[in-house]
């Protein structure tokens, strides 16, 4: 079946019951036990047609008038000794009684190695990411999950991998109304989204949550690839100051609109540049609101597919490197922790995320990144001998203040903020 027919799964079933006076349900039910029927989304007691003095108590579904002399001893004696006599129920179940696993368990070929019943909710969207041989029965595995889940109305499947420059799923409309605007609560803030046009992944709120409880109110906190704001919002409510950035005009929009969603009228900065750029600018942004050392106390890279190359290329290489006497007559200044994420297809993550991090390092700039100082946290399995890691790390100052950058020149454009820094 690759064209759902919910008639199909209609089915009758005759079992055996026992006939029982009202006031005495609970009573037999309770020596009964395992001799019930016992079956998921179906009632033990029924009513009975024949009486309202009396109930159906339903017994497992093995049993039959040919071999109630299996019942236990204990039971037959309080059947013989209550007068309850057998009767033959008849149990209708259809379309609605089946769960979406077991309907797809139905349709699929006997030896299908997977039933693709999983999915990620993303307000009222179930995203799917459907193997290659399910794709004969797209349509129908789209519908069983719109039906059976009240709270989901549309239904989509992920068709190729993220989109390089804007970060978002190429999808295909599975079943349901095809609204792509999603609302989520996360993290004490709502946020409003085109799923089709931005990148969001709810199996990352925890990652969000835990990385937000590191800032400390007061601190500056630099987002550069913000998204819709999982990161930048909760962190500007905890106190903190924000400046977030994204390449994506659409989620620089709806970062925008999830900041007056929230009510939050100070202490978040939003730009929509290139993320070498935007570090750059925020990074003399921040500088001008004071004429001591200011700089960022966290940089997040929340990009996991290439940040370590990201991280490796010119971008933090030298960028104090004109600041370098006002950061040693500022009293208790310190450069920023970066806060990266990656994946890993390793059996040994933390070497590999070191190799990898090292050798890029090494080869962009000629300075090696200190491992030593670095904390490790698994983020989330992603897929099978695939993880998701954030490595955490102090930017050294060698790296920050050393005196000849290998940055290729870029003009710098004025970005589209919220609202302007204001001097100290």
């Amino acid at each position: 079946m690759q064209v759902l027919n919910r008639a199909a799964f209609a089915k009758s079933y005759e079992i055996c019951g026992l006939r029982v006076p009202a006031k005495r349900v609970g009573s037999v039910m309770s020596v009964l036990g395992n001799q019930l029927l016992n079956q998921p989304r179906l009632r033990n007691v029924t009513d009975d047609k024949e009486s309202k003095d009396t109930k159906v108590v339903l017994l497992r579904a093995d049993l039959c008038q040919e071999n109630l002399d299996t019942l236990p001893e204990q039971v037959k004696k309080v059947v013989e000794k209550e007068g309850l006599g057998f009767i033959t129920h008849k149990i209708d179940l259809d379309y609605d009684y089946w769960t979406s696993e077991q309907i797809l368990h139905a349709v699929m070929p006997e030896d299908a190695k997977e039933i693709p019943s999983s999915y990620t909710q993303t307000g009222h969207i179930a995203h799917m990411n459907l193997r290659e041989e399910h794709y004969p029965w797209k349509k129908l595995v789209g519908e069983v999950v719109l039906d059976k889940n009240k709270n989901i109305t549309c239904v989509v499947n992920k068709t190729d991998s993220i989109e390089a420059t804007y970060r978002y799923f190429k999808m295909e409309l599975l079943a349901g109304d095809g609204n792509m605007i999603a609302v989520v609560k996360e993290s004490g803030c709502k946020f409003k989204f085109d799923f089709s046009k931005v990148y969001w992944n709810s199996r990352l709120h925890t990652e969000h949550e835990r990385l937000v409880h590191q800032f400390k109110p007061k601190d500056y906190v630099c987002d550069v690839f913000a998204g819709v704001g999982p990161f930048a919002l909760p962190a500007t409510k905890r106190g903190a100051t924000v400046y977030a950035n994204d390449l994506n005009p659409c989620s620089y929009e709806w970062l925008n609109k999830n900041i007056e969603l929230n009510k939050i009228t100070e202490g978040i900065y939003t730009y929509n540049m290139d993320g070498r750029e935007f570090i750059r600018k925020a990074t003399q942004d921040l500088q001008k609101t004071s004429t001591q050392w200011k700089t960022f106390d966290h940089f997040i890279l929340n990009l996991p597919a290439t940040a370590i190359e990201f991280l490796a290329s010119d971008v933090f290489y030298g960028l104090y490197s004109d600041q370098k006497d006002l950061f040693n007559t500022t009293e208790n200044a310190t450069l920023p922790t970066i806060h990266c994420h990656c994946f890993t297809k390793s059996t040994e993550p933390k070497e590999d995320i070191a190799q990898a991090s090292i050798r890029h390092m090494s080869e962009s700039m000629g300075v090696p990144l200190d491992m030593a100082l670095a904390q490790f946290h698994c983020v989330r399995n992603v897929a099978p001998r695939k993880d998701m890691y954030c490595v955490s790390f102090p930017l050294s100052p060698q790296v920050a203040f050393a005196a000849t950058s290998k940055r290729r020149n870029h003009d710098v454009a004025e970005p589209t903020t919220v609202q302007k820094p204001r001097l100290d």
